[in-house]
């Protein structure tokens, strides 16, 4: 089993469950550019994905339409979007005992670096991590290799079999594999187990509790989940 130094946690889907307050902003933006606007389960492809690229796929939006909605989404989400939102059950203690292994934790995820911070805080749960990175105002350093690689520079005394990533949807396990890091699909949040496994995640996970064992106990290997 392998000893991990640096656990990369995503946000949204593998910390907390943000569907309400993504999938209102959401919503509220297409109802200021006075498009369809979709209920909530049809938006869930949103959590996850930077808004540009979920904005252009899934609305088809060209580049200045897809600016607008996100300018609109973020009018909502930061004044009350980003509070709709709750952690998954056993996060706290999760991180409690990570903090106590003496693991390194850092978010990476590609929401503006500025509204995960502000998310964190709220939860009270910004003090067990290093680092919060994510992307810019701007749209630049969204893809989750971008994020990913700018935390390992923040690290360079750790080899890259010592970093783990941690997230829900392919977008997660397409970084890791790009940089060639391992990683842990969660499957509690809001990526398919389809979409997941065609990743090949080095392990599954399918509670918090499962992703205690991977990192702390070494209960799960990697055959016993059926991951190559």
């Amino acid at each position: 089993m392998k000893s991990y130094k640096v656990v990369l946690f995503d946000l949204d889907g593998t910390l907390s469950d943000p569907k309400a307050g993504i999938t209102k902003s959401v919503q509220y933006a297409l109802e200021k550019m006075n498009k369809a606007v979709p209920d909530e389960e049809e938006l869930e492809p949103f959590i996850g994905p930077p808004l540009h690229v979920s904005f252009s796929e899934y609305c088809g939006f060209d580049e200045w339409q897809t600016q607008t909605a996100i300018n609109y989404y973020r009018e909502r989400f930061k004044r009350m979007g980003m509070y709709e939102n709750e952690l998954y059950e056993g996060i706290p203690h999760l991180l409690h005992t990570l903090n106590n292994q003496q693991f390194k934790l850092v978010v990476a995820t590609s929401k503006p670096s500025i509204f995960a911070e502000k998310v964190l805080k709220y939860f009270v749960i910004d003090h067990y991590f290093e680092l919060i990175i994510g992307s810019q105002l701007d749209g630049s350093r969204s893809s989750k290799e971008e994020i990913i690689q700018f935390i390992l520079d923040c690290y360079p005394d750790c080899e890259l079999d010592e970093f783990v990533m941690i997230g829900d949807r392919k977008h997660d396990l397409i970084g890791a594999n790009q940089i060639g890091i391992d990683s842990i699909a969660v499957t509690y949040g809001y990526g398919s187990f389809e979409e997941l496994t065609a990743c090949h995640p080095t392990y599954l996970a399918e509670s918090v509790e499962e992703v205690k064992e991977i990192l702390v106990e070494g209960q799960i290997s990697k055959s016993e989940r059926g991951i190559c």
